[in-house]
């Protein structure tokens, strides 16, 4: 499986007078992982909305694999915060939700693929926040996506669980081959799993800075190099890049 292009051209986002997002343009590459950063409010999870086809746009073209993206498409999956396990669901059963075909045996190998085999008859109530997020993540893996869209999924977790969770999701990105866009306040996690740190600053893209380093990408100094020069661009807005 290959993961699909996306394509943003001048695309525009507005909420009344309000201009949420102003004539972006920006490429993400087939099975490329790029991470969105910025300050609250700038517009980053509106972008994965966007994407996803969960918020109309108000100008512009996003094309994703080739056509334009005009409602949701099965294809690309969105990660939330929040887990939004249904509580009166059994793991497996909140897994298939996320089933074209509603297949038993591709969710119980997708919850394998996360780490999950032998909670299949768990409640989502007897989980801890993390084994929450590895449920989600099945439900949005096993439509096998060309597009997954992260929104701050690890947020709400500890260190440690946040750390197990960014290596599960490079794995499974590296072995599965799908694009992937996360957004996220944690400039660390994204200089980590992102091939490519996109900064939006009041609605456009003020930094797109490659992260060329080998993977998995450690904590050396050329790391905290990266991480610095984001934390600046957050601290200090660059002039727009056309």
């Amino acid at each position: 499986m290959n993961g699909y292009e996306i394509n943003l051209h001048h695309l525009t986002k507005a909420y009344g007078s309000h201009l949420v997002l102003q004539d972006i343009n920006l490429t993400v590459q087939a099975g490329e992982s790029v991470a969105l950063v910025g300050k609250s409010g700038c517009g980053k999870s509106t972008l994965l909305r966007l994407i996803s086809g969960l918020t109309s746009k108000t100008q512009g073209h996003i094309i994703v694999g080739g056509r334009e993206v005009c409602a949701v498409n099965p294809e690309i999956r969105f990660l939330f915060q929040n887990a939004r396990l249904l509580p009166w669901k059994t793991v497996l059963e909140n897994v298939i939700l996320g089933s074209p075909d509603r297949d038993q045996d591709t969710a119980r190998r997708v919850l394998q693929e996360v780490g999950l085999q032998g909670r299949e008859d768990a409640w989502p109530g007897d989980l801890s926040g993390g084994q929450q997020q590895r449920v989600a993540l099945a439900r949005a893996l096993i439509g096998r996506p060309r597009v997954l869209l992260l929104d701050e999924p690890l947020s709400a977790l500890d260190a440690l669980t946040r750390l197990h969770m960014q290596r599960l999701i490079e794995r499974l990105w590296q072995e599965l081959g799908f694009t992937l866009v996360l957004v996220t306040h944690d400039v660390s996690e994204a200089v980590y799993l992102a091939d490519r740190v996109v900064l939006i600053e009041d609605g456009h893209i003020r930094m797109n800075q490659p992260i060329e380093l080998v993977r998995p990408h450690g904590k050396g100094p050329e790391t905290i190099q990266y991480e610095k020069r984001i934390l600046n661009g957050i601290m200090k807005p660059q002039k727009k890049i056309v």
